[in-house]
């Protein structure tokens, strides 16, 4: 499949908006290598007061819209080339929440990506991967998020198993420890949570197994720290040394009295909840010993980032295999693929869709639009559609995702823009002429001759188009002039102009 190529960029930056706290770290590419040159980390706790409503908070949303203007200002002091802002559980489950997107992408000057709980877990398990000493066997990897628990086995650089459980250090202390008090019976109620949350997996993951076992992000790494402190000789985290810190925890009765080492203020209201997260988790999967990973979900980033500008982008892995999943055609998605670029070279500067991202996705919908096939000839495009707004696509965040459903849902037919009102700025706009572009190409391989096409010219201003074809070939293709006039009227209905000369 074509690609777009570039090169990576020397300075690539990574923005991770937990639930919890946020997180950027920077890093400079050097000789094919990603070398750390600066981390950031603030508690916001985002999904504080959440609730079932799914509403945030506004102090929530006030303090991350203070974070995110001082972590712009570091980029931007930077000068990062390349930058990635993903946003996971709390934002995932927002309602109504354009209005904080809007305002924290001026903020940090990028736009911002809400990605699915099995997306935050393959980019967890590569973090981990990445930054760990290589060894045989597989691994298993837990994250305690603040609105979610991320869980992993994999092998190498490959996540075999991901899941991403509803329940977060956050979420447990909202809703068991609200007001800072610890007992027994709050921390059995809390462990109970975690394990409705396991119980439909566990047996999936004791039964795939692993040789070693990772924890990441700050809970495991504050647990760990105390664990050492309070004793010197156990180097890893087990499940009893967790039980013996759990009886501290309970006897403090509350919050505020912790006195723990390396349990900051900041720290201190969420522990509880983390702790009885971690040991539950431990206990009902089997895991004897935890070693604490240095690398985490924005590590993760870091990475596929970098493998967009290589051979590595999940994203062109996750089309090729959705392409054999649904026995895509591969000659007539090349030929779509080839027709659709060669439009879009001709109409992105007048449409202003120079953004890599358009090529791109105008490329995967090329590959993609017939997927529907594999379920029923009628209505196929609306199939296709379907599958690809709810299948689970590694690498793809929510936004690029469901630009890529609207597009391919509106390939054919009479031409409607409806599910583009959901899209963030600019590709609510750009998507219609997307559109147009896809409809175009598809409509010009309807018979599916391997013959190439002749030479194509298509000139566009604003709405209108001129699409140029030589007049032999017309003559020798009337199907092909009956589509395009019916496609005149159909674009005519949405507001554009097509001429066909």
């Amino acid at each position: 499949m074509s690609r777009v190529r570039r090169v990576v960029p020397d300075v690539l930056a990574a923005v991770d908006l937990g639930s919890n706290s946020f997180h950027m770290v920077v890093a400079r590419h050097s000789h094919g290598q990603l070398v750390i040159i600066d981390r950031l980390r603030e508690m916001v706790r985002l999904a504080a007061g959440q609730g079932e409503s799914g509403r945030l908070e506004d102090a929530a949303m006030e303090r991350a819209l203070r974070c995110l203007e001082r972590f712009g200002q570091r980029l931007r002091a930077i000068h990062a080339d390349s930058v990635r802002v993903v946003g996971t559980n709390a934002l995932r489950r927002a309602r109504r929440k354009r209005w904080f997107l809007e305002r924290a992408r001026a903020a940090l000057g990028h736009p911002i990506e809400i990605i699915s709980g099995q997306e935050e877990a393959r980019l967890i398990y590569s973090g981990v991967a990445h930054t760990s000493p290589y060894s045989p066997g597989k691994r298993l990897v837990i994250d305690i998020g603040g609105g979610s628990t991320e869980v992993v086995i994999g092998e190498g650089f490959e996540p075999l198993l991901l899941e991403s459980l509803s329940v977060g250090c956050v979420w447990l202390t909202a809703n068991i420890f609200e007001d800072g008090r610890i007992s027994e019976k709050r921390f059995e109620r809390a462990r109970t949570a975690v394990r409705l949350e396991l119980e439909p997996v566990q047996e999936a993951y004791r039964k795939l197994g692993w040789t070693q076992a990772f924890g990441s992000s700050g809970t495991v790494r504050v647990v760990g720290d105390v664990i050492r402190r309070l004793n010197p000789d156990s180097p890893r985290i087990t499940p009893d040394s967790l039980r013996s810190l759990a009886e501290r925890v309970v006897a403090a009765g509350h919050a505020d009295d912790l006195d723990l080492p390396d349990v900051d203020a900041e720290r201190a209201p969420v522990f509880a909840s983390g702790l009885a997260i971690l040991l539950e988790v431990m206990d009902s999967l089997g895991v004897a010993r935890l070693q604490v990973a240095e690398g985490a979900m924005r590590e993760g980033l870091l990475y596929d980032l970098m493998g967009r500008f290589t051979d590595e982008d999940a994203r062109v892995r996750s089309v090729r295999a959705m392409e054999r999943r649904y026995h895509v055609d591969p000659h007539q998605a090349d030929r779509v693929e080839a027709t659709a670029v060669a439009l879009l070279q001709q109409a992105e500067s007048e449409w202003s869709l120079q953004d890599p991202l358009a090529e791109l996705v105008l490329r995967w919908a090329a590959r993609l639009h017939e997927t529907g096939l594999d379920i029923a000839h009628s209505k196929y495009h609306r199939h296709s559609a379907y599958l690809l707004e709810h299948a689970d696509m590694p690498g793809f965040p929510r936004e690029e995702q469901q630009l890529l459903s609207a597009m391919v849902g509106a390939h054919r037919r009479p031409l409607a823009f409806d599910a583009l009102e959901d899209l963030m700025p600019p590709w609510d706009r750009h998507a219609e002429f997307l559109i147009v572009l896809l409809r175009l190409a598809v409509l010009l391989h309807r018979g599916r001759s391997p013959q190439p096409l002749p030479d194509i010219r298509l000139n566009v201003k604003g709405r209108a188009l001129s699409l140029q074809l030589p007049a032999r070939w017309m003559r020798e293709h009337p199907l092909t002039l009956e589509d395009l006039e019916q496609e005149r009227g159909y674009l005519k209905e949405a507001g554009f102009r097509l001429t066909i000369a």
